[in-house]
């Protein structure tokens, strides 16, 4: 199970992710922006309906204006958090490679002192 993980995240482009982590919070920080601003002025529009009809499509809307702002937040928010962890995951690709290394060299190394033992 392991090796599946293992391979799959050998298959992620992790340059490309590293490097489009900034346009993906740039895009969420400016879609909270959006959502922020204040809603276009409902009343300059005239609507031939009963007051109960408009008033509950005025509730509708400011519940999918609210809904919207929600949602923005939760973007923003996936997406810092999927910046973290890609940077998390960096990092372990990095101290990864470290330990490998250093697996290397220590085997080198006894190969070497097994080598020298035996010839003694």
């Amino acid at each position: 199970m392991a090796l599946g993980w293992m391979t799959a995240l050998k298959l992620v482009p992790w340059g490309e992710v590293i490097e489009a982590t900034p346009q993906i919070m740039q895009a969420a920080r400016k879609l909270i922006s959006n959502t922020r601003k204040a809603p276009a002025d409902a009343s300059a529009q005239r609507i031939d309906s009963t007051p109960d009809h408009i008033a509950a499509l005025q509730a509708r809307l400011a519940q999918l204006e609210e809904d919207q702002r929600s949602s923005a937040v939760l973007i923003e928010s996936l997406a810092e958090q999927n910046a973290q962890l890609v940077r998390a995951v960096d990092g372990l690709r990095r101290r990864g490679m470290q330990l490998l290394l250093a697996v290397c060299a220590l085997g080198v190394c006894t190969f070497a002192l097994l080598a020298w033992a035996l010839s003694r």
